[in-house]
């Protein structure tokens, strides 16, 4: 898919939503029915079913993008109307101070002041993680900066390795877990950080101009890709957890890589939404039917609760999905 097609996508994104918002809303939804649960945890037990986490599962962990965004508004004099949006609000610091590194040092720092998470304590917070990283799955997928998710795996006693996109040129030299003869399977399995790691500060897709820049150089570039998270995106169901829809980041990996896959090929994928959504105006029902229709129309189950709510429902039909095949709890 060449730049002009990226520019038409990213279009699209913007004007579908905006003629969903003015629509009359379908009574025909695409909620995660018991028939949907029961292919999710097939896929599941065959290791095809990928993870794809965002900043939700880590909330009350990390701050959310959206009260960093805010709090650089209102340090750096941000003089728009749009002082949530975290990418807006990062290019103003970068255009600012007239570099595009400045918000990603910012960000890291923010996150460093944040008490470590400790997966050896009994800590609600953290049960999200847990509950994916008890899953036999050999690929998890996110957009997030940090290693949380390695940790949880690590603390159910896997061995995970954590690979980063290599999305601009500056990033090519980096070292690659898949340049071995590592194959990743169900005890060791890779997390791969789509938007980068706190590891490799260039590495973050933080600013508006990343965004674009990571669209565009990975649809002109299939390659950087490794084949084996190629596969986890279009052999797989999708799980994702810790998104809303007017996330960029949601809407850029959907649109930009997901949808670009042959549609008849897709498998049933699920996305976890809050019941009513957090950002609704007016009705919370029409909020919630619009949505619904949304991700219909994406081929994508909704799945209404939160994170933890839904970490919980996963692991209790997990645990008893195995018990009525005979593999105990």
């Amino acid at each position: 898919m060449g730049f002009q097609a990226v520019s038409a996508a990213a279009g699209r994104v913007l004007s579908r939503t905006s003629r969903y918002m003015s629509c009359i809303l379908s009574p025909q939804q695409y909620i995660m029915t018991e028939d949907d649960w029961n292919v999710i945890l097939g896929r599941i037990e065959a290791g095809k079913c990928t993870p794809f986490l965002g900043a939700g599962v880590n909330y009350g962990i990390l701050p959310l993008g959206s009260q960093i965004a805010q709090e650089w508004a209102l340090e750096f004099g941000f003089p728009l109307n749009s002082s949530g949006d975290l990418a807006t609000v990062a290019q103003f610091l970068a255009v600012k101070h007239n570099d595009p590194v400045f918000p990603k040092d910012k960000i890291l720092e923010r996150f460093a002041k944040e008490k470590a998470a400790d997966f050896s304590k009994r800590d609600e917070r953290l049960d999200c993680l847990r509950a994916l990283a008890e899953l036999p799955l050999p690929v998890y997928l996110t957009t997030n900066y940090d290693r949380l998710m390695v940790e949880a795996l690590r603390h159910n006693e896997k061995k995970p390795c954590h690979e980063v996109c290599r999305w601009h040129k500056g990033l090519r030299f980096l070292p690659t877990v898949f340049g071995s003869r590592y194959t990743p399977d169900k005890d060791n399995p890779v997390v791969f950080h789509l938007h980068g790691s706190d590891e490799h500060v260039e590495s973050l897709v933080l600013t508006e101009d990343d965004y674009l820049d990571f669209l565009v150089n990975i649809s002109r570039n299939g390659k950087l890709l490794p084949p084996r998270i190629q596969e986890a995106l279009t052999s797989a169901s999708l799980l994702f957890v810790g998104y809303r829809l007017r996330d960029v980041d949601f809407r850029v990996i959907y649109r930009g890589l997901v949808q670009s896959m042959e549609g008849s090929q897709r498998r049933l994928s699920v996305t976890v939404q809050m019941t009513p959504p957090d950002d609704h105006v007016g009705d919370p029902n029409d909020a919630e039917r619009f949505l619904t229709d949304y991700f219909k129309e994406l081929k994508v189950a909704v799945y209404w609760g939160t994170a933890a709510q839904f970490a919980e429902d996963l692991r209790n039909r997990w645990r008893a999905f195995r018990k009525d095949r005979g593999h105990g709890e």
